[in-house]
């Protein structure tokens, strides 16, 4: 493994849950901010896709857990939203009361003010509840061709 040097980590310091024994597990998603990255490809573009399989929220009229997957597509722009903090920020939402409509759209928003893609897409697919399977997805900015 290559040796760390000022150099390599410089672009880097701003990460300050990455590489560390991270014990504390934000109760809200507005207390586990996105952490962003420079993009060293930012002139072209290149699709980059997060799933999270394990995505709890809570029905806010029964407060019975809900289960589905998230998957964020997105084409970066100057930023890159480090994956360690999107998992801390994606698992707050287990105490969370919400629709799967409002989800969606609450990560999606969360998403492009941190990091400003080009183009981002969040999908929420949700497990049935009451017979009935929801999927939502929102879109932000214009999709390359």
């Amino acid at each position: 493994m290559p040796k760390k040097t000022a150099k390599t980590a410089a672009p880097y310091a701003s990460l300050t849950l990455l590489n560390r024994n991270h014990k504390a597990y934000p109760e809200h998603p507005d207390q586990a901010p996105l952490e962003t990255f420079e993009n060293r490809f930012a002139k072209r573009d290149y699709w980059i896709t997060f799933d999270c399989e394990e995505f709890t929220s809570l029905c806010p009229v029964t407060s019975q857990p809900d289960f589905g997957t998230i998957r964020i597509r997105y084409v970066a722009d100057k930023l890159c939203v480090e994956s360690k903090s999107l998992k801390l920020h994606l698992f707050a939402y287990r105490n969370v009361n919400t629709f799967h409509e409002e989800a969606v759209n609450r990560i999606l928003d969360a998403f492009v003010a941190a990091c400003k893609p080009r183009y981002a897409e969040v999908e929420g697919v949700f497990r049935p509840r009451g017979g009935i399977a929801i999927t939502a997805l929102a879109s932000y900015g214009r999709k390359p061709a």
